[in-house]
């Protein structure tokens, strides 16, 4: 079992989340239930996964949470965008966004790798 706060992708993507609840606080009332809470979700499941894939007995399962945390991200990604093009969120709040959410993508599939190698090290 690993620690997820000692991790700097889990650190990152908990930076994302607490600034996508800022970003959203402004969207309409008619998307709280909508746009607003699935961005706020996304952004929030990535650093859960993370963290619940710390929480396993192995690498396979710390692995399956990785992809998931990196799905979360690509949608998360998404709204984003959707968001700027509803006018919920301007270029430059968006830029600053995705600023922050690139970085932790590459993060992502770098832990990915690392893990995925272990993993095949481990099978031989």
């Amino acid at each position: 079992m690993k620690d997820f706060r000692n991790l700097e992708v889990w650190k990152r993507a908990h930076a994302l989340t607490l600034t996508v609840y800022k970003a959203t606080a402004g969207f309409p009332m008619e998307e709280r239930f909508g746009l607003t809470s699935q961005v706020r979700r996304c952004s929030a499941s990535i650093g859960a996964n993370i963290a619940e894939g710390c929480g396993k007995r192995g690498n396979a399962e710390f692995q399956r949470f990785l992809q998931i945390a990196s799905g979360s991200a690509s949608e998360a990604e998404y709204h984003l965008l959707l968001a700027r093009d509803l006018g919920y969120l301007t270029e430059s709040a968006r830029r600053d966004l995705t600023q922050q959410l690139t970085p932790l993508r590459r993060m992502l599939t770098s832990l990915m790798q690392k893990v995925d190698s272990e993993l095949r090290i481990a099978k031989c």
